[in-house]
Formats: C-alpha cells, sequence, structure tokens
C-alpha cells in the first residue's frame, strides 16, 4: 500500500475524469457526436480533471464558462478555450448549450440546479448534491419532473470489483450477509491540502460536511448500490488535529440496512493509510478488497479462495463525467445516479451527523 498520496496525485487520481476504458465501445462511440456544454462553477477540487477531460475530447466545445469568482472563471475559460459571461442566466438562456457541469461550492448548488432544471439543461453536478436532505430531495423532484440527464461523482461505481461483487450478492453467492464494513480515507489534514485553494472544502457553512461527509459520501453511496434503503444509524464524528476550525475530521458510523444487514462506516481526513476499504461477510461467502486487491471466497463458486487474489474482472468503466457527456451525445444505457439515489445519500449523511450531535439512533422514514 502506499503512503499518503500527495496533494498533485490526489487531484489526479480522485477526478478519474480522464478515463479512457476500453469498455462500452459502442457507447463511446456514439459519445464523438459534436456536444457544447457550459462550466457552471470551478470552486471543486475535481475541476482540474474535467479540464484535462475536455482537451482530450475534441467533440467537445465548453462555450461558456461562469462562476461566482470573475478571476476563476477567466483561468478556466483560458484553459478551455472558452468565453466568460458575468451573468449566469446568459447560460440558462442559450439554446447552443444542451448541458451544464456544475463545479460550483455545494452550498450553490440548489440555486443553481434549480435554474438548471428549470431551463432544462441536462446536468453533472458534483457530490454531494446540497447541504441538506430537504433541499437535495427538492432538486431530484426538480430534474425529475423536467426528465433531464443527470449524474454525480460517485466514480467508485466504475471500480470493477465493486461491479463483480454486485453481480455476486445479486447472485446470491454470500448467502445471508450478515455485516459489512466501509472506509474511505486519507491524509488530507496531515497534508494541508484544503489550506489554501480548497480551503471552502474544510467549511462545512460552505461544503455542508466535513471530512466524514465529504470521503464518507463515496463509500455510503458503494454500501446503499450494493445493499440498499438504510432504517437507521449512529456515529461518532469527531475532529482530530484541529487544522480547520469547525471542521471534522474523522468518524466512524454503524448502518442498520432495510434488508437486515448491518453496516460500519470509516471516513476521514487523518488516516496514513486505508489498506481495507471494502468487507462482506456472508454465510456462503465473504470478500475483502485489501492494497488494491480483491480476495473472494464463496461455497457457490468453484475456484474462489481466500490467499490468492481474484482477477476474473471486467474492465473499468468510464468515470462518471464521461458516462455523462456520453448520455447527453446519445449513448445507450449509460449506468448514470439517478438524482433520486444522489440525494438519498444526502438524507443518511444528514441522519448520520444527527446521530452524532445526539449521541443516538436515527431512524430515516
Amino acid at each position: 500500500m502506499n503512503s499518503i498520496l500527495n496533494r498533485r496525485d490526489f487531484i489526479r487520481t480522485s477526478a478519474v475524469a480522464a478515463a479512457a476504458v476500453a469498455a462500452l465501445p459502442s457507447a463511446l462511440a456514439q459519445a464523438q457526436k459534436p456536444l457544447t456544454v457550459a462550466l457552471v462553477g470551478g470552486g471543486h477540487i475535481h475541476t482540474p480533471g474535467f479540464v484535462k477531460l475536455a482537451k482530450s475530447r475534441p467533440s467537445l466545445r465548453v462555450k461558456s464558462v461562469w462562476d461566482h469568482d470573475a478571476v476563476r472563471a477567466q483561468k478556466l475559460a483560458g484553459e478551455l478555450n472558452s468565453r466568460t459571461v458575468a451573468d449566469v442566466n446568459q447560460i440558462w438562456s442559450d439554446p447552443e448549450i444542451g448541458a451544464v457541469v456544475i463545479f460550483s461550492e455545494t452550498n450553490r448548488h440548489q440555486e443553481l440546479i434549480l435554474a438548471a432544471a428549470g431551463a432544462g439543461k441536462h446536468m453533472f453536478a458534483e457530490k454531494p448534491l446540497g447541504i441538506t436532505g430537504k433541499e437535495s430531495l427538492e432538486m431530484a423532484a426538480a430534474i425529475e419532473k423536467a426528465k433531464l440527464l443527470f449524474t454525480t461523482g460517485y466514480f467508485m461505481r466504475t471500480n470493477p470489483r465493486h461491479i463483480f461483487l454486485k453481480e455476486e450478492i445479486a447472485k446470491g453467492h454470500f448467502g445471508r450477509i450478515t455485516r459489512v464494513r466501509g472506509s474511505n480515507c486519507h491524509g488530507g489534514s496531515l497534508g494541508g491540502w484544503f489550506d489554501t485553494e480548497w480551503r471552502w472544502m474544510a467549511d462545512p457553512k460552505i461544503s455542508g460536511v466535513g471530512a466524514f461527509g465529504d470521503l464518507g459520501t463515496h463509500k455510503l453511496d458503494i454500501l446503499m448500490w450494493l445493499f440498499g434503503d438504510v432504517e437507521s444509524v449512529t456515529a461518532d464524528i469527531k475532529t482530530v488535529t484541529g487544522r480547520y476550525p469547525g471542521c471534522d475530521e474523522s468518524g466512524e458510523a454503524l448502518i442498520r440496512f432495510k434488508n437486515g444487514i448491518t453496516g460500519t462506516l470509516a471516513a476521514g481526513w487523518v488516516d496514513v493509510e486505508d489498506p481495507v476499504p471494502l468487507l462482506i461477510s456472508g454465510t456462503e461467502g465473504h470478500a475483502m478488497m485489501a492494497d488494491g486487491q480483491l480476495y473472494y471466497k464463496s461455497k457457490q463458486v468453484p475456484g474462489s479462495n481466500s490467499q490468492d487474489p481474484w482477477t476474473k474482472l471486467a474492465p473499468e468503466l468510464p468515470s462518471p463525467l464521461e458516462q455523462f457527456l456520453s448520455a447527453v451525445a446519445g449513448a445507450k444505457d449509460q449506468p448514470l445516479v439517478t438524482p433520486r439515489e444522489a440525494a438519498s445519500r444526502v438524507v443518511v449523511m444528514e441522519a448520520l451527523y444527527e446521530a452524532s450531535r445526539e449521541r443516538k439512533w436515527v431512524k430515516l422514514s
């Protein structure tokens, strides 16, 4: 397992936005149709990944860039060979722009997403969808009502190991699943990753969450994607170094799924390593992701064992942003995250923070 990624490596690897993958060749072929989009907000740490992707895709034209920070907008427009607009309404009213990519600060999502839905623009919006569950559900309803294409940056769904495990769970090869454990941690606080350019991400008034919510939402998405809706939660979320005042840095949650499975979720910015990001245990099977490998054993799957890495995996899927652009360009059956799924992750995460503050179990409706 490598030690802490440096800041540049983190931005590059976590963006996952420029991955050119051999999977879904017909979809990618369709994706080369000309497409005109706008960048709405550029404050997110994954923005450089979008810039890289846009430069690598000749059929993609980023016509306009808007950001509340005019200097940042001008910089991004220069990198994208685009124009800046001082008024975001110029994007909503532009019939040539069929889709928008929203990389703004989270506290700006509600206004921008509702406006995009009202203007009929397909949209990619970075996670989390909103600050609160209520506003996230409102946004999801508006997107669904407008019948727009949407997805968000839950890139862990593209991992072949996660896809394989989802298929094995559906086949019943784990038997009765009794417990699961998800972890998504790095050393962002230890390395000062959010000291300057991305400082807003460590300010919950702007980002909506601290470290636990920032990284935890990714693994929470995977857990809910694999095991379904959540019945109730409790959590212990805390500050460790105090580097970012008012911002939590680590947390551990206990989750009861509606199907009876018990899960735990760990996330934070104060870990030197995160060697075991996922563990699934059942009466017929067991799986563990460790140090970049998958170890899998099932009584129902000949040849599976706990000693050797499981390598019978499909290729990695394109990144969520690539999937979105392909879908807008006409590719069919892209595995997009639905607005309702994106909102439900915020609802559960909000309950986790409430549980930690109140020192209790919180039941979800």
